[in-house]
């Protein structure tokens, strides 16, 4: 990838864990909208769950979620109390007491609650559900503040994969972007992980934050190989001090260019490859025999608002504050200010501000994107036959395609469109072209590389 190519497509694009994307999603969605949209749900289909918990003991200079540090407990307290009123609020609208197969923690530092509440949680999701036998029980963790108390809990609570948050090992790194987290401790987590018998290791490392460079990434990289982790996600620092003010303390003198970040992230894939993993997508890395790498091999992996996934689930329901749920029929977002959300579950009301109801052109499209962020292929005329469309619909997006092409990022072989090694750094530029919302919400996405 040359210089040239790198200054020409180092746009603002989205990440693409949905479509349309979050900065489309209007008001009109209410929460009498979701209420339908969740008594709608097929009794015997599935669910996938997400739990999102804004707190953190302190804030990370690279962080781009929604979340607020706090000193005190009161707090966290009174959000498991709203987190217990949302689930029944959402249950009461169901069906039926429906099965779920996939319970991911996000966050925020969800190991902030302690270890009473985390298993509280888990009883009344529990109780409101009926967790299968073999569903995927997933936490982002920070090594820095659990205890083997937490670990404990969790693992009592059916926990059976654990992501720790590491991003990058040198201290230099570690101190500016202020998330100082040694070896040591990171490496003792992983033990009481297994010790307590969870069996999926996720760490998550980043490239492109001040002072990395591509030597420093690798040396990252090897010792977290060192962990023996399953999967491991290489994520590219995203730069939004507009959206989140406190990256502008970060000194942006010291942010490697994208020629340098480019550079960063091969040598880090390289490094992961070299170590034994298979790349799944563009940023996630798992052993040949994970599942996550069947699906991929099979054409079943999927992307949403956690980025690859086995959850074949059709309906991903998200609770707490600025949680976004996925249902059949569209996309819906919890209050995004704590206070907003308290108010509205105390109250008995779904805490949805926002969303967006998917018409066919969407879904097609989100089909097509969701396909070239998996699998780097897609056939546009199966797609458009599978919504009852026809391929000419997309002759603009076609014409589009084929300037990509002149510059090695897609190769088109009829209606197939396959990307190339080469030009996978840049797949988001073409899902771009797929993205009828693009051009109205650019400056709210990071950039592609």
């Amino acid at each position: 990838m040359t210089p040239e190519l790198i200054a020409r497509y180092d746009q603002r694009v989205p990440r693409y864990t949905s479509y349309p994307t979050a900065p489309h999603f209007k008001p009109d969605i209410t929460p009498e909208t979701y209420a339908s949209w969740l008594a709608e749900l097929v009794p015997d289909k599935p669910l996938s769950l997400y739990l999102h918990v804004p707190f953190c003991a302190e804030l990370c200079l690279y962080c781009g979620c929604n979340t607020t540090v706090t000193r005190s407990y009161k707090a966290v307290a009174a959000y498991v109390d709203c987190l217990e009123r949302e689930i029944e609020l959402v249950s009461e609208r169901l069906p039926s007491r429906m099965t779920v197969s996939h319970i991911h923690w996000g966050g925020g530092t969800p190991t902030i609650l302690s270890p009473e509440d985390l298993q509280r949680i888990s009883r009344h999701l529990g109780a409101a559900f009926e967790i299968l036998p073999d569903a995927e029980i997933a936490v982002e963790i920070d090594p820095r503040t659990i205890t083997p108390e937490h670990v404990d809990a969790l693992a009592a609570s059916g926990l059976n994969r654990a992501s720790l948050g590491v991003q990058d090992f040198d201290p230099k790194v570690q101190e500016t972007i202020r998330r100082v987290q040694s070896f040591e401790r990171t490496a003792q987590v992983a033990g009481w992980l297994r010790q307590a018998g969870v069996s999926g290791l996720n760490l998550d490392l980043m490239y492109g934050l001040p002072f990395q460079t591509s030597e420093s990434v690798v040396r990252s990289v090897k010792m977290a190989l060192d962990l023996h982790p399953d999967r491991i996600a290489l994520f590219g620092y995203a730069h939004v001090p507009w959206m989140k003010r406190h990256q502008a303390l970060l000194p942006e003198a010291s942010l490697p260019d994208a020629v340098e970040r480019v550079e960063q992230r091969e040598a880090a894939a390289a490094a992961i490859v070299e170590g034994g993993y298979v790349q799944i997508g563009i940023d996630h890395f798992a052993r040949p025999d994970d599942p996550m790498a069947r699906r991929q091999g099979e054409g079943r992996l999927h992307r949403n608002f956690q980025g690859y996934t086995t959850d074949e689930a059709s309906a991903l329901i998200g609770f707490g504050t600025s949680a976004i749920g996925s249902l059949p029929q569209g996309y819906i977002q919890n209050a995004p200010t704590t206070v907003a959300y308290r108010e509205a579950v105390l109250s008995g009301r779904l805490p949805v501000v926002r969303g967006v109801a998917l018409s066919k052109d969407d879904r097609l499209r989100r089909t097509i994107i969701e396909r070239l962020m998996c699998d780097f292929s897609v056939n546009l005329d199966e797609i458009a036959s599978e919504f009852h469309g026809s391929v000419s619909e997309l002759a603009c997006e076609i014409r589009a395609i084929d300037e990509l092409a002149a510059d090695g990022l897609v190769a088109r072989d009829g209606f197939t469109l396959t990307i190339p090694d080469e030009g996978r750094a840049l797949v988001r530029n073409v899902c771009a072209v797929f993205d009828r919302y693009l051009e109205t919400g650019a400056q709210r996405h990071s950039r592609a590389l």
